[in-house]
C-alpha cells in the first residue's frame, strides 16, 4: 500500500515539479544560440532535483550522463535533457489531473454510499466507488512508472553513452593494470640488483681469491670451477635484469638504454633514436622491450651481418622499426617471440607488422601510442 501512495504522490508531484524545471529550461533556452554555459548549468540543477524526486518517492535511481570527450554526445545529452524539462509540464499537468480526477471520483462514489444510498443503491455505490479507487492507485503507479521509463531514456545515459563509459572503465582500468605490472617489474630488477647481485659479486670475489690463495690440486680446480660458475650466473643475472627493466631508462631514457643494449650484439646496428619529448615510462618500457627481443631474435636466428633500428616519436605516436639482412621467415607464432611483441604492443593498443620474406630482409615495425 506505502508503494501506491507513494507513486500517487510521485504522479502530483510531477506538476509543480515540472512546472519549475521547464519554466527554468525555457528561461535559459533563448541564450543558447549564444552559449550553452546557461543552459547547461541550469539543465544540471533541474535534472539533480528531478533524480532526487525519484529517488525519494519511487526508490528508482536515474544514472547520470557519464562525462564523455566528444562535443557531439555532450551536445546530444544536453539536448535530450533539456527536452524532458520542456516535456515534463504538460507530462505533469495530464498525469496530476488524470490522477486526481480518478481518485476524486472514487472517494466521492464512497462518500455517496455512506450517505445519501442505502440497499442495492448503496452497495452499487460503494462497488463503483472501490473499484475507481482500484483504477486510480493503478493510473498513479503507471504514471509514475511511465514517467521513470522517459526520464531514464532523457535523463540517463544513452545505450551508446553507455558504452562508451564502459569502455572508457575498462580502458583505465587495463591502464592501471599494465602500470602495476611495470611498477611491480621495476621492484623485482631493484630487488634483484641491489640484492642478490650484489651477494653474487661478493661470491665470485671471494671464490676469486681463495683460487688465488689455494696451491694446484682438487681443491684449487673445485674452487676455479665455483668461480667460474659464479661468473657465469652473475652475467646471466645481469643480462635478465638488463632486460626486465634497466634503470637507466629511468634516469637517462630510450637513446641512452638502446645505446647500452645495441653495443652487444656481434653484428653492427645502426641506431637511431629521437624521441623529444620523452613518452609515458610503460610505452618507454614497451619500446625497450621491444627492441631487445628483436635483437634477440637476430642474434639466435637471422644469421645478420648489419642491423638497423629507428625508434622515433612522431606526434603522440612512437614507431619502432628494426631491420636486419638475415635470412628472413621469420613470423609471429603463437608462442613465439614476435608473437610476444605484438601481445605487448596490443596492451597498450599498439600494433606489430612483420615482413619477412625467404632470404630477407627482415623488418619488425612496432607503433604505439605515446600521449598527446
Amino acid at each position: 500500500m506505502r508503494g501506491v501512495w507513494l507513486a500517487t504522490v510521485h504522479s502530483l508531484t510531477g506538476l509543480p515539479a515540472g512546472l519549475c524545471t521547464a519554466v527554468l529550461a525555457g528561461c535559459a533556452l533563448p541564450l543558447s544560440p549564444v552559449t550553452v554555459a546557461p543552459l547547461r548549468a541550469v539543465v544540471r540543477g533541474a535534472t539533480a532535483m528531478q533524480r532526487a524526486r525519484f529517488r525519494a518517492l519511487l526508490g528508482a535511481e536515474i544514472p547520470d550522463v557519464p562525462g564523455v570527450r566528444d562535443a557531439t554526445r555532450r551536445t546530444t545529452a544536453l539536448w535530450r535533457q533539456t527536452a524532458y524539462h520542456l516535456l515534463a509540464l504538460p507530462f505533469g499537468a495530464a498525469g496530476a489531473a488524470v490522477v486526481t480526477a480518478a481518485w476524486s471520483a472514487g472517494l466521492a462514489f464512497a462518500g455517496l454510499s455512506f450517505t445519501f444510498a442505502t440497499g442495492v443503491r448503496g452497495t452499487l455505490l460503494t462497488a463503483a466507488g472501490l473499484a475507481l479507487l482500484v483504477v486510480a492507485a493503478a493510473l498513479g503507479r503507471g504514471v509514475a512508472r511511465l514517467d521513470a521509463a522517459v526520464a531514464r531514456r532523457l535523463l540517463g545515459p544513452s545505450p551508446t553513452e553507455a558504452l562508451a563509459a564502459r569502455l572508457d572503465e575498462l580502458a583505465r582500468s587495463r591502464s592501471q593494470a599494465i602500470e602495476a605490472a611495470d611498477a611491480e617489474r621495476r621492484r623485482i630488477e631493484r630487488d634483484l640488483h641491489d640484492g642478490t647481485q650484489q651477494r653474487l659479486v661478493s661470491l665470485a670475489l671471494t671464490l676469486g681469491m681463495a683460487r688465488a690463495e689455494l696451491p694446484d690440486g682438487p681443491a684449487r680446480d673445485a674452487v676455479g670451477q665455483a668461480h667460474e660458475e659464479a661468473k657465469a650466473t652473475l652475467a646471466e643475472l645481469r643480462g635478465f635484469v638488463r632486460g626486465l627493466h634497466p634503470a637507466v631508462l629511468d634516469d637517462r631514457g630510450l637513446d641512452a638504454a638502446l645505446s647500452g643494449l645495441v653495443v652487444r650484439l656481434p653484428q653492427p646496428v645502426d641506431l637511431h633514436v629521437d624521441v623529444v619529448p620523452r613518452c609515458p615510462a610503460v610505452i618507454e618500457a614497451i619500446a625497450y622491450f621491444v627492441v631487445s627481443e628483436s635483437l634477440t631474435n637476430i642474434a639466435r636466428h637471422a644469421r645478420a651481418t648489419h642491423v638497423r633500428v629507428s625508434v622515433v616519436r612522431s606526434r603522440d605516436r612512437l614507431r619502432i622499426t628494426v631491420t636486419d639482412d638475415g635470412i628472413g621467415g621469420a613470423a609471429a607464432r603463437p608462442g613465439g617471440g614476435l608473437h610476444g611483441l605484438g601481445q605487448r604492443a596490443a596492451s597498450v593498443d599498439g600494433t606489430l607488422r612483420v615482413q619477412s620474406p625467404p632470404g630477407g630482409p627482415t623488418t619488425v615495425e612496432v607503433e604505439l601510442p605515446c600521449g598527446s
